[in-house]
């Protein structure tokens, strides 16, 4: 039999709520522990606002030459692009070849130019004209594979994956121009180290996008990117989602669930209010300062799946300046600002048309929107995404970021159906301008809008 307590009813309900305010604060303090993980990395400082642009060579120029290339610095300096990542450098195999130019991912040789592209000399002339307009140059590499015909597989066989039989096998089946690499094997690792430096020493080249990177493991990674980064301060971004590699090498990794969200949302199979998820989720399993790679096109994808308008189709443009006002860094293909709506060929030369640079000011006003607006800045160098909830979440993704007195007020019709939004969150109103047409924009706490199919409306305060 229990004793009846001396504490009075008031009391009692007074210490069940201290009880449940310290749960919660200790729930909310591990979550957010998890949610801020420590991480080994230090961003180079000029990558806390740059945009990414990829440099498709091959197919950029009738040429497809560094030196042809070249003539377009002044052009996307101009566009505001502070990161050109060019696409493989290397020489490109001949044998199992696919197509008449091959695989620019099926590397002959670690330490050499593709001489379709030019030579050493053009390749440093060219990195060093893009830092002369304050633009860096990463370049793609390819650590998992080579090809047949490198002359690693004559000089280190036991450097490469061996099917039962003992036969050195592709990475994947599909792949058949590729042969896998070993990295379980020690010379391998200080080799590929080695040529990784090469470059950085060479060209004086300023990081990495590497292909597949979770392909190699992530021990090889964190090995060889800190003595990179003894010889520079290199930008690195993995082809890749798994949260680990932000723990020491890389400073962005690709945000391929986003990306598919978009793609379902613009095909109507998602809705927005699911994206919600995917930040909760990101926050769980990311660093604070990772950088995620948003994007609506890369080579893969239009090369393969289609153009961001076939897959987008009336959405495309509305998705892109979401991927430069969430938090992230920021992705451009080679010929999206000029509305660029064909699939190239992978394998064989299939010139992009140029035309009239149709997007290119709306790429330069989103590119110097994240330049300038520090509530927009990547990792924790930005402003925290707060959701503005409305009658109709379903459709209507709204937010605002703030980074001390930067502010964005975002609104994206994510539907293909005109909507009347009536917001019901409190921490939007205010005076703003609009982005995109400069004009003043005012909104109090009673303010309704009516939305177009597919229509944003992107304003900020500064």
């Amino acid at each position: 039999m229990f004793e009846h307590s001396n504490v009075g009813v008031g009391p009692k309900i007074l210490m069940v709520v201290v009880y449940a305010i310290v749960v919660i604060f200790l729930w909310a303090f591990v979550r957010h522990r998890i949610a801020v993980k420590p991480s080994g990395l230090v961003h180079p400082d000029w990558s806390k606002n740059a945009t990414i642009y990829e440099v498709n060579l091959r197919q950029y120029t009738p040429e497809g030459t560094f030196k042809a290339f070249q003539q377009h610095l002044p052009r996307l300096k101009k566009m505001g692009i502070d990161i050109l990542w060019l696409m493989p450098v290397n020489p490109i195999g001949e044998k199992n070849r696919k197509g008449t130019l091959g695989s620019y991912y099926s590397v002959k040789d670690f330490l050499g130019i593709n001489p379709e592209l030019g030579n050493l000399d053009d390749f440093r002339n060219l990195v060093k004209e893009a830092h002369s307009l304050g633009m860096k140059v990463i370049i793609d590499w390819i650590a998992n594979h080579t090809s047949w015909d490198n002359n690693l597989i004559t000089e280190h066989p036991e450097w490469y994956q061996h099917d039962a039989e003992g036969r050195i096998k592709s990475p994947v089946k599909d792949w058949t121009d590729a042969a896998g690499l070993d990295y379980e094997q020690p010379g391998l690792r200080e080799y590929m180290t080695n040529a990784l430096i090469y470059w950085i020493n060479e060209a004086d080249i300023d990081g990495y996008r590497c292909d597949v990177a979770g392909m190699v493991p992530v021990s090889f990674w964190n090995e060889a990117v800190p003595k990179l980064k003894k010889v520079k301060q290199v930008f690195m971004l993995a082809e890749w989602e798994t949260p680990e590699m932000h723990d020491i090498a890389f400073d962005a990794t690709y945000s391929f669930d986003f990306y598919h969200l978009m793609n379902a949302i613009a095909k109507g199979e998602k809705s927005a209010d699911e994206i919600d998820s995917l930040w909760e989720k990101e926050a769980e399993n990311y660093p604070l300062d990772a950088y995620r790679l948003r994007f609506t096109s890369n080579h893969d994808e239009n090369s393969w799946n289609g153009t961001e308008f076939e897959r987008m189709g009336n959405a495309a443009q509305t998705f892109a300046v979401l991927t430069f006002c969430v938090p992230g860094i920021p992705l451009v293909y080679s010929g999206q600002e000029s509305a660029f709506n064909k699939r190239l060929k992978f394998f064989d030369k299939d010139l992009i048309i140029w035309d009239d640079y149709k997007l290119q000011p709306f790429y330069t006003t989103l590119i110097n929107l994240k330049k300038r607006n520090a509530a927009l800045w990547n990792g924790k160098a930005g402003g925290q995404m707060t959701k503005v909830s409305t009658d109709n979440d379903k459709d209507i993704y709204a937010f605002t970021r703030i980074r001390g007195p930067f502010k964005l007020f975002a609104v994206f019709n994510l539907s293909s159906r005109q909507i009347d939004v009536k917001f019901l969150s409190r921490n939007f109103p205010g005076d703003y301008t609009n982005v995109f047409t400069n004009e003043p924009v005012s909104f109090r706490e009673e303010s309704t809008l009516t939305m177009k199919p597919w229509e944003y409306l992107v304003m900020q305060r500064k």
